[in-house]
């Protein structure tokens, strides 16, 4: 196996030719990539289990001994390391290895797994980025496996439901004109009718066509809050959802919150849910925003959602969301 040794490595070596290594601790170091990439993982076979297995003889200077004894201190830490698959750092290596040959790149963390109900601490703020503290989601209501199909289901039957459905066409019945034979039944060469207000002739009838009626169908209420449940999860792991501690501002001016949502990163239309009734002074100060929507949490929906790429809660907004989801259905 070959030894791959950076040069800084070997300026402070000195030379190499005193320092003899037996056939054995090579097969025992397996392979030593890592002291000339440091940016690549180690994985050692085999680790210095037993330092009494390097025979030779060590000559020179003081500076070829201290060395000797850094890949000697080098083997320990690999030893007590075994398998590995991580990015030696100077935290992780305890000093064992010289720090100008290890990587000075923080390593990274696994991303969170999303649908595992687990319960999320999140950040509090306000219209001002003050620190107001953390709150607690829920992870059975923010956090649940993501599911296009039960969103799909949903919102086309909001789209449906919301359909006024007021379109009308005329009936023979109901179209004006008279009911009288336009001529006799046989002698004329032309074709027999009863009326001119059929469906063949101008200004008459329309056979089968639209009437009033309600688009709306059926779905279950189980779908339909297990759609709004994944909504609010799609965007917590978006990290599009930001909670507020209220959502109160101090003027009716329309400037403050355009200031407010230009200094959001990647933001094209935003929706404010508060607890209660909206206050007066934010409707006001939204209502010229074609991009800035306000709802009451008993209004919050999952087509509203989708439209908007960021979703603000106050605080009341979130607990009232979570005692909706956790109340029994009727059945």
């Amino acid at each position: 196996m070959a030894i791959s040794v950076s040069r800084r490595l070997l300026h402070s070596m000195g030379s190499l030719s005193t320092i003899s290594v037996s056939r054995r601790l090579l097969r025992s170091m397996g392979s030593l990539s890592t002291f000339g990439q440091c940016n690549s993982s180690c994985t050692m076979s085999q680790s210095f289990s037993n330092p009494h297995e390097i025979s030779g003889c060590v000559s020179g200077s003081s500076s070829t001994f201290a060395s000797c004894s850094t890949l000697l201190k080098a083997g320990a830490f690999l030893a007590s390391r075994g398998f590995c698959s991580s990015i030696l750092t100077p935290e992780s290596s305890n000093n064992a290895f010289p720090s100008e040959l290890l990587s000075a790149k923080p390593v990274a963390s696994e991303e969170r797994k999303i649908g595992l109900y687990q319960d999320l601490m999140i950040p509090v703020t306000n219209f001002q980025n003050e620190d107001k503290g953390f709150m607690l989601l829920a992870g059975d209501v923010f956090d649940v496996p993501i599911r296009k199909d039960i969103i799909h289901r949903v919102v086309r039957w909001q789209l449906a439901k919301r359909q006024q459905g007021t379109h009308s066409t005329k009936t023979i019945s109901e179209v004006s004109g008279t009911g009288r034979k336009p001529w006799k039944q046989k002698g004329t060469g032309r074709a027999r009718h009863g009326t001119l207000r059929g469906p063949q002739f101008r200004g008459g009838a329309t056979m089968h066509g639209p009437k009033p009626r309600s688009h709306a169908f059926k779905l279950n209420k189980k779908v339909r809050r297990l759609g709004l449940m994944i909504a609010l999860s799609a965007r917590v792991a978006e990290g599009k959802l930001l909670v507020f501690d209220n959502l109160d501002v101090t003027t009716h001016k329309t400037k403050n919150i355009v200031k407010y949502v230009n200094t959001m990163e990647n933001t094209k239309k935003v929706l404010l849910v508060d607890g209660g009734p909206i206050n007066e002074k934010l409707k006001l100060a939204t209502q010229n925003l074609h991009y800035v929507n306000v709802l009451p949490s008993i209004g919050l929906n999952v087509y509203s959602i989708l439209l908007h790429d960021t979703l603000v809660m106050s605080r009341d907004a979130v607990e009232r969301i979570v005692t909706r989801m956790h109340t029994p259905i009727n059945r």
